[in-house]
């Protein structure tokens, strides 16, 4: 039976990481679904078979703790029931932000699609020092399952009002 896991692992930043950690879930027999990396951290679904999957996967990640100096969360998931979508149909969107970087962008935004049933399937966010002045510019992108009782237009406006309140430029474009 295929079971899935959540793994993350934070360790000073050094050339490896990566390989180490994938090279566990092989070495194990597992396989990556899903991974986010970045220089001090790494979150990986991954997934796997047989009665020793989950000890052995286990076992690795207090190895690669105690010899590459890693601290690892390993987390057992529920099987996936269906896909996004199965119970109507659903349209993807990609939405953009780009603004000076404060507190609360993310969780204003998010807050307004989870209130329309928007599903997150993906976002990616990030602070880089403007050219010009080298004050923080905060960017995200993500990516939507909006259900098609949806309004796009609707939701656009409220998503450009709410940038309107937080200062940031928003787009949505069908994916």
């Amino acid at each position: 039976m295929k079971r899935y896991f959540a793994l993350s692992a934070i360790g000073k930043d050094r050339p490896g990481i990566v390989a180490d950690v994938s090279g566990l879930i092989y070495e194990c027999g597992g396989n990556l679904e899903d991974s986010r990396m970045t220089r001090l951290g790494l979150l990986i679904l991954l997934s796997g078979s047989g009665e020793e999957f989950q000890y052995r996967l286990s076992t690795g990640c207090k190895r690669l703790e105690w010899e590459k100096h890693l601290s690892i969360f390993l987390t057992p998931l529920e099987a996936f029931e269906g896909k996004p979508g199965e119970k109507g149909r659903i349209d993807l969107y990609e939405l953009s932000t780009t603004g000076m970087d404060r507190m609360g962008i993310v969780h204003r935004v998010s807050r307004l699609l989870a209130d329309h049933g928007i599903n997150i399937a993906d976002m990616q966010t990030r602070a880089t020092p403007s050219p010009e002045s080298g004050s923080p510019i905060f960017t995200m992108k993500i990516l939507l399952e909006v259900p098609a009782s949806v309004s796009a237009q609707a939701l656009l406006k409220e998503l450009n009002r709410l940038g309107e309140e937080l200062a940031i430029d928003i787009s949505l474009k069908k994916s």
